[in-house]
Formats: C-alpha cells, structure tokens, sequence
C-alpha cells in the first residue's frame, strides 16, 4: 500500500463536480487501469518479463511506482494525475502477468469476481461506516508492515512462505479498500481528486486480487 496526500485535501482551487460524476470518473479511472493491465496480459509473454534481470525489473518497478504516485498525489491537474495513475498500472500490469501466468485462466476469471464483489462490498460499508474506517486506519497500516516484515523473513530468511499470511493480507486490503472509499468522498469532488482517489483505490485493488488468486490457486 502506498499512501499519498491526497486524502489530506480540504480545499481546492478546481470548480467541483457532481457526486455522480465524480463517482463515475472514478470508475472510469479504475476501468481504465484493469484494462490496461488485461491487455498487458494478453499481448505481453511472461517468458520475456522472465528473461529480464530481477534486480533491474524491480528497480524499474519501484521507481516507476513511486515517480507515479509522486504525481498524482502533488498534482492538482487532472490530466497530470492521470498520467502518475498510468506509471502505477503499467509495472503493476507486469507483475500482474508474471502472477497470472502461472494459474489457470477460470481460477484467473473466478479470482477477478470474486475481488469485484469484495470491492463493492468493502465500498459499501467504507460509504455507510466511514469513522468506523477512520478509526482503524493506524491499525491497518501497522498491521500491514508487521506482515511485510515476516513476509521477508520467511521468503529470505526461512525460505518457507505460510499461507495465514494472504488471508491477513486480503483482510488489510479489504479494510483499506473501505477506508479509502469512505475518504474519496469526504474531501472537495474535483475532476483531479477523483483520478487521484482512483488511484489509491486501485493500489488496494490490485493487492487484494493478487491474494485472493494466491490463495485459490493453493486450494
């Protein structure tokens, strides 16, 4: 999860929008990135991704990541915003096929419904329980670095991976997702804040996916 300002935002020199736009360019924003990350699936072979040194993949992963919410978390133009959007969905895009690759395309499909119907939900209750969300925000970010933390040690250290850890991932992200949700629509409805906030929201998406198929594929 990688936090940005943008949830801090109480005031705007952009006119605002409709909740209704809003809430529609947000998902059009998110539309935008899944599909993105679909056709990268589909038109780039895993096995070329494979043949590129790790050291020099992840570095170019981070560094994009973080240049792209650099962006759009200081940018108050939406069209600048939307670029940083896209450094962040296409390296999340190749690790997304690297993932994908290795499982069955029905466990791929029933692992993107399954992350759906997990989103509205979490979106549902971030709506109507937003100072629930607010309260454990600490807790989330602290429980998600301790299991980073252990995550890295058994992976370098022990080698082993448990599979506890993707269930108490897919719980972290869950209540991200709600608690993002539930901040989107508590700062000013600007075209900018709505990429920004689709954004955020697709970090916590595409994380929660990722287990949600790790955890599948186990079963």
């Amino acid at each position: 999860m990688m936090e940005s300002s943008v949830f801090d935002r109480r005031s705007s020199g952009e006119a605002e929008i409709s909740p209704r736009l809003y809430n529609l360019v947000i998902g059009v924003v998110l539309c935008w990135g899944f599909w993105v990350n679909w056709m990268m699936v589909g038109t780039i072979p895993a096995e070329s991704l494979r043949e590129i040194s790790p050291w020099i993949f992840f570095i170019g992963y981070f560094a994009s990541c973080f240049f792209g919410v650099y962006l759009f978390s200081k940018s108050d133009n939406p069209i600048v915003s939307f670029i940083g959007y896209n450094f962040v969905v296409v390296p999340f895009g190749l690790i997304i096929n690297l993932v994908v690759s290795r499982y069955d395309p029905n466990l791929v499909v029933e692992a993107i419904k399954i992350t759906g119907l997990v989103t509205v939900g979490m979106m549902a209750l971030g709506t109507l329980y937003p100072a629930f969300f607010a309260r454990i925000a600490g807790a989330l970010t602290i429980a998600l670095i301790v299991v980073i933390l252990v995550e890295l040690f058994q992976i370098f250290v022990l080698g082993i991976h448990q599979g506890w850890l993707d269930w108490a991932v897919v719980a972290i992200f869950c209540g991200y997702i709600g608690y993002d949700w539930g901040r989107a629509n508590q700062i000013p409805k600007t075209l900018d804040n709505a990429v920004d906030s689709a954004a955020a929201l697709y970090i916590d998406i595409i994380n929660l996916f990722l287990r949600i198929l790790r955890i599948m594929g186990r079963k």
